[in-house]
């Protein structure tokens, strides 16, 4: 997955993923919620899925934009198994979405900022490449970090205000 990954031409097309997720992160916002958007590629890098937060619009402690783009992706493959896709998310998944990215197969996870309190993707636990699970994948962190982090520095200011 992912033929760009070849040098600075890959770091360039990861930022246009990134981007592209942070504008779903941007929407969370407005929807007066925590601003994490994730977007789900095929293997030939067209953006198939894209959601962002929506814990408090649905009443759904588990509608993590992780798991919502999994399911859009899961529902345009009529598949539950990803394999071969990347998803593009601009937090560090949790727990809960490293689950669900290890159950559905995506071959490559690609996010913007560690979560320091709760990331399982190589900060507090890294469950993507944990040898008593049955899948591993490729995980490249730090893409557009800074401008992730102050989304969500900014956001969390905004809320304490």
């Amino acid at each position: 997955m992912l033929p760009l990954l070849q040098g600075i031409q890959a770091r360039l097309d990861l930022s246009h993923f990134m981007r592209e997720a942070m504008r779903e992160a941007k929407e969370a916002w407005v929807a007066g919620e925590v601003p994490v958007g994730a977007i789900l590629l095929d293997q030939s890098n067209k953006i198939v899925a894209r959601a962002y937060n929506r814990c408090i619009l649905d009443n759904d402690p588990t509608a993590h934009a992780e798991i919502l783009v999994i399911r859009q992706g899961a529902k345009v493959r009529s598949n539950y198994r990803l394999n071969g896709m990347t998803m593009v998310v601009t937090v560090e998944p949790c727990p809960m979405c490293m689950g669900a990215i290890i159950n559905a197969r995506l071959e490559t996870l690609v996010f913007g900022v560690f979560d320091e309190k709760s990331g399982a993707a190589g900060s507090v636990y890294n469950l993507s490449n944990d040898g008593r699970l049955n899948h591993r994948l490729t995980v490249i962190p730090g893409v557009m970090e800074k401008e992730c982090k102050q989304l969500m520095q900014d956001f969390f200011r905004v809320r304490r205000q």
